[in-house]
C-alpha cells in the first residue's frame, strides 16, 4: 500500500503523454514489457510482475526518457555530492555501500566477474571499478578500494550530475540498492 499513490501517479502521468500501449525498456541485464491500459510491467526474463519499488523506477525513468533524458555531464558524484540528499544517506549507504563491502570487501577484484552478466564495462579509479548502465543514459560508477594496514576495504556508488533531472533522491536510494543487489 505505500507504493499504490506513486505508482497510480506515475501511470497517470505516463497516460497523459499518449505512447503507444506496448512499450519496453532495458533495466540492467533484464527487459521489461509496460502495457499501459492494464496498467502492469512484466520482466521478460521471468514472465512475472514486477515488485512496486522497482515499477516506480522504471515508470519514472520512461516518464523522462519520452520527455527527454538529459544529456550525460561526465561528472560523477557520490550520493553526498547530490543535492537534496539529507536525511537520506544512512538509508543508501545500509542498502548500497554496505552490501558491496560484504560481498567483495576481501576480494574486491571479484567484481569484474559481473561484467559477465550485466550490462557494465570496467572503469580506472579505484583498485577496481566498473560502470554499470542502468537504464539507457542512467550509468552507475562502483568502486572498490582493498583493505590496508590502516584503513578496511571500501566502496562507493558515483552517479553523472544528470541523474537528478531523471529521478528524485527516494529513487536514486532504490536504484542504487538494486544495483548493489545484482552486483
Amino acid at each position: 500500500m505505500g507504493y499504490d499513490i506513486a505508482i497510480k501517479k506515475a501511470w497517470e502521468d505516463l497516460a497523459k503523454l499518449k505512447p503507444e500501449n506496448n512499450l519496453s525498456v532495458k533495466f540492467l541485464a533484464d527487459e521489461y514489457n509496460l502495457d499501459l491500459e492494464a496498467r502492469r510491467i512484466l520482466s521478460l526474463a521471468c514472465n512475472t510482475r514486477v515488485k512496486d519499488f522497482t515499477s516506480i523506477l522504471i515508470l519514472h525513468y520512461l516518464l523522462q526518457k519520452i520527455k527527454g533524458l538529459p544529456k550525460l555531464s561526465g561528472d560523477w558524484l557520490t550520493f553526498r555530492e547530490l543535492s537534496g540528499v539529507e536525511g537520506y544517506f544512512d538509508a543508501y549507504h545500509k542498502r548500497a555501500i554496505e552490501p558491496i563491502i560484504r560481498k567483495y570487501g576481501k576480494s574486491p577484484e571479484a567484481i569484474k566477474t559481473v561484467l559477465q552478466r550485466l550490462p557494465a564495462k570496467e572503469f580506472s579509479g579505484g583498485d577496481f571499478g566498473i560502470v554499470v548502465q542502468a537504464f539507457e543514459g542512467v550509468p552507475v560508477l562502483v568502486k572498490l578500494w582493498k583493505a590496508d594496514e590502516e584503513f578496511g576495504p571500501d566502496a562507493n556508488m558515483y552517479f553523472d550530475s544528470s541523474i537528478t533531472a531523471i529521478f528524485c533522491t527516494e529513487d536514486i536510494v532504490v536504484l542504487a540498492g538494486i544495483i548493489a543487489g545484482s552486483l
